[in-house]
């Protein structure tokens, strides 16, 4: 064979050979190298236990899906549209997000929709469904649950009242929110939305309480006793329900069993109060629960992985203060609210 002849051979081997490697590969490989090529990656994952391989793949990191935004929180996933909806609170807005389209305003105002402007955080936190499929959200500047008057695939401001008032005063500013199975809805009421916080002359209630609204629309106390309550969820068999205190001098989850009259046996699940600090930003926050009973709750540096019984295995640490995080439809996927950002991370 004469030189042409074999480097001419030797290219035809190589072609055949990339084509080979480029068929052999999964679709899901092909995928992840999208991801990787179009969303940058950021963070990275503080393993504490073996236990977190359960969750989190090896060299898996939060990817950027989104920014720009003032204070993002409330994501919701909604299955059906493969879509993702979350508020960003100072400008009165939710934005939806998709693969194909990226981050597009969805609804202003979102919740404050008074004439008079006001500073501070107006609007809309937290947002989930109810059994009907309605947006409910939870309005800081309206200072009340609400539903949306509209479909979710044509979203109007025009809102209708769940709850505005605990025995004849007004909410402070409700936070975040879960319904369980009989469309019972618990939510947190801090002072967060008050343009003067805690020391607003508007605020009408003494304390920061943790409610459920009946399905009969009665509003329950549940709870005085937290500083600063804030995301909130139900374990699976919903016999236990989690709260968060976003109190740097007290930044707890704490954990109750749920009764017939309302709850009891609070104890402190996990204390991270130590962790607090200018190199974790961030202080417990919102919440979602994990099939298996564990928590995805963010905290001081990310998101931490909580087991139901407290231990802390590990870490999604985000480098930003983090509001949020949702589970997709079958939980594969995570989606985190931090700060300017929008994240995502594989769950197994």
């Amino acid at each position: 064979m004469n030189k042409l002849a074999f480097f001419a051979l030797l290219f035809v081997v190589s072609f055949l050979a990339s084509c080979g490697g480029e068929a052999n590969k999964t679709k899901e490989q092909e995928v992840k190298e999208e991801m990787a090529t179009t969303f940058p990656e950021t963070g990275e994952i503080e393993k504490l236990d073996d236990k977190l391989a359960t969750f989190i793949g090896e060299g898996s990191r939060p990817a950027i899906l989104a920014e720009g935004f003032d204070w993002t929180e409330g994501p919701l996933w909604l299955a059906d549209r493969n879509m993702l909806l979350f508020s960003d609170i100072p400008p009165n807005s939710i934005y939806s997000w998709t693969e194909e389209d990226g981050k597009q305003l969805y609804l202003s105002p979102s919740g404050y929709t008074q004439d008079e402007s006001r500073t501070g955080e107006p609007g809309s936190n937290g947002l989930l469904l109810d059994k009907d499929g309605n947006l409910v959200l939870c309005q800081h500047g309206d200072r009340r649950m609400a539903k949306m008057d509209a479909p979710i695939d044509a979203p109007k401001p025009i809102y209708t009242t769940l709850a505005s008032e605990y025995q004849g005063k007004r909410f402070n500013s409700p936070n975040d929110a879960t319904f369980d199975s009989k469309g019972e809805l618990f939510f947190t009421d801090p002072p967060y939305g008050l343009e003067g916080n805690v020391d607003d002359p508007a605020k009408e209630i003494p304390f920061q309480g943790v409610y459920k609204l009946t399905t009969t629309g009665e509003v329950i106390l549940l709870t005085d006793q937290m500083t600063r309550p804030n995301g909130i969820a139900l374990s699976p068999d919903e016999k236990t329900l989690y709260v968060a205190n976003s109190d740097p001098k007290q930044a707890i989850w704490m954990a109750y069993d749920l009764t017939e009259e309302g709850v009891e046996n609070g104890r402190v699940l996990f204390d991270a109060t130590a962790m607090v600090g200018a190199e974790r930003k961030g202080l417990p926050d919102g919440l979602k629960v994990h099939k298996s009973g564990y928590l995805f709750a963010t905290g001081p540096g990310g998101v931490f992985i909580l087991s139901p019984e407290g231990q802390h295995i590990g870490t999604i640490l985000t480098g930003q203060a983090t509001s949020n995080c949702a589970f997709n439809a079958d939980q594969t996927q995570l989606f985190m609210t931090a700060d300017m950002y929008v994240m995502r991370i594989d769950i197994l």
